[in-house]
């Protein structure tokens, strides 16, 4: 009888489908996270351009805000010496800065009301190594720059409303001049020297007052380049702003460009990245989300495994159950039958003979005898497992051991041919009840899985090292491969001719508990259809 095959059910194709259905689902996620990697890093490279030109810029604007107003903190005081000294500061902080012209103006009044701005003296300062070297310019005191800022002062002035303070547009405008690599500055006057500038056109008094001018001539490559995102930017530079080379593919590289400002309007900042070059900034951005939804794939298919081999687990607990019961019946049944036979025979109404009533009592006996043998071994079994027993080693002979049941086999099987060899040994002390438990169900299942033309069991017994060995070697069907981890669990069964009828799957666990509880090894080789080598290994004690 064969175990229903619908009590667990295995349904591969649900499981294959499961799989395949997270493992799409993984292929996505990673495909959309990937994409969503490479979209966040162009992002990244047109929106962080922004902070690289702060940091890019913020020596110039903290100069043009904060070092070039400073004049006007010296009202028009500044001599060549004192000029010279801020000059040197000047170079010293903001590299960008090439060369500094200084001009000593005197302010007085014209005959025709407009204000007389001269440049008394001009002095050129230029930086070599940690000094600077003062030049004073004969040819300079009218030039252009001078000029436009005279200009600009003296429209102011003729225009100037004593009433209101200057806005800040009218300062701008007035006292800075801004050209591509260069900036002008005049110091702005305090009120009451804007009123007495406006006085003199009044007035027309010979008095003279004395401001100050510096022009700043600036070059753009002295500024210094913040990169800090080399992941996105492989190179930044400072190119004209008509720069716009015609030999870049676009396919393969990627740019973006901020104009500079002020005296640097005529230039920008250019970023340019292959995008191979990003590509290795999406992967290394990529791998811990690749890592994650890996893990997460890889942890459902723990889960799915778990689930799985549960199952599979179940069934063959259900497996072994069902067979346990089935033999165990059998077993049981088989005996069970006999005897009922044998007693409806003894209370039918004939006379039995003396002869018929020993018989029946034979059979009766044989039996019960393997009735108990059963019970014994299935109790003996739960005492090993539960080490409720204890070994009572005595001292025994072994060839006599040994001998004793090749002769109550040879009783029991004519057919069975037994041999066997000891050496190098006599004595051994050991439990003969448990050592003769494993001698009978080793040679039990030798003459049992043997063809009945070719049943035969050798027996050796050696000493190896510090360990009596005992060799159970037959010429049986054999053990598949896969099955030799599996014949010592206990109610597992082989499926074969020969397991037909019979087997509760007890014999080889039996005897693997029995030499485990005597501190020993049972293992086994085997071939199919050449036969097996069963090895007890116990601690030797002379």
């Amino acid at each position: 009888m064969k175990a229903p095959n619908q009590v667990y059910r295995k349904n591969f194709s649900l499981i294959i489908a499961l799989l395949a259905m997270i493992t799409v689902i993984l292929i996505i996620a990673l495909v959309v996270a990937y994409n969503l990697t490479g979209k966040n890093v162009e992002s990244e490279f047109s929106l962080k351009k922004n902070n690289v030109y702060e940091q890019t810029t913020g020596g110039y604007w903290d100069f043009f805000k904060a070092r070039v107003p400073e004049l006007t903190s010296y009202q028009g005081l500044l001599n060549p010496i004192s000029a010279g000294n801020y000059a040197g500061t000047v170079f010293r902080d903001y590299p960008f800065v090439k060369k500094i012209v200084y001009y000593e103006v005197l302010i007085g009044a014209k005959p025709d009301n407009k204000l007389a701005i001269t440049a008394r003296s001009v002095y050129q300062f230029t930086p070599y190594r940690d000094t600077v070297i003062t030049a004073k310019l004969e040819n300079k005191v009218n030039d252009n720059d001078f000029v436009i800022m005279a200009d600009k002062f003296g429209t102011y002035i003729t225009n100037y409303d004593t009433t209101r303070g200057p806005a800040a547009e009218e300062i701008f405008r007035t006292y800075y001049n801004i050209k591509p690599g260069k900036i002008s500055y005049l110091n702005e006057p305090r009120s009451e020297d804007l009123k007495a500038y406006r006085d003199l056109l009044k007035t027309r008094s010979k008095q003279s007052y004395k401001q100050d001018m510096m022009v700043f001539v600036l070059d753009v490559h002295g500024l210094k380049i913040a990169n800090p995102y080399p992941e996105l930017y492989q190179n930044i530079s400072i190119q004209q702003l008509t720069y716009d080379p015609l030999n870049i593919d676009h396919n393969k590289v990627i740019t973006d460009e901020l104009a500079l400002p002020g005296a640097f309007a005529d230039y920008k900042l250019y970023f340019t990245s292959p995008r191979d070059y990003l590509t290795a900034e999406i992967n290394r951005r990529f791998m811990p989300v690749g890592g994650t939804v890996l893990l997460i794939y890889i942890f459902m298919v723990i889960i799915g495994w778990l689930i799985y081999r549960n199952l599979n687990v179940n069934m063959k607990l259900f497996k072994l159950q069902y067979d346990f019961i089935n033999n165990f019946t059998h077993e049981f049944k088989t005996p069970v039958s006999v005897i009922k036979i044998a007693g409806s025979n003894l209370r039918g109404e004939g006379e039995l003979s003396d002869r018929q009533l020993k018989h029946y009592g034979k059979i009766l006996d044989e039996e019960a005898d393997k009735l108990n043998e059963l019970m014994n071994k299935l109790l003996s079994f739960t005492q090993l497992e539960n080490k409720s027993i204890t070994i009572k080693k005595d001292k025994i002979d072994v060839n006599a051991f040994a001998q004793g049941y090749i002769d109550t086999f040879k009783i029991k099987y004519p057919d069975f041919k037994l041999h066997c060899s000891v050496k190098d040994v006599k004595f051994f002390y050991t439990d003969p009840v448990l050592l003769g438990s494993v001698f009978q169900n080793l040679m039990e299942n030798a003459y049992k899985y043997s063809p009945h033309n070719n049943k035969e069991l050798f027996i050796r017994i050696g000493l190896e090292r510090r360990n009596i060995v005992f060799m159970f070697i037959d010429k049986g069907i054999g053990i598949p491969k896969n099955e030799l981890n599996n014949i010592f669990k206990k109610f597992y069964r082989l499926e074969n001719q020969y397991n037909q009828n019979g087997s509760v799957g007890l014999g080889l666990a039996f005897c693997k508990e029995l030499v485990n509880f005597m501190d020993g090894e049972l293992t086994v080789q085997s071939k199919v259809n050449e036969g097996s080598e069963f090895k007890v290994t116990l601690p030797y004690e002379n």
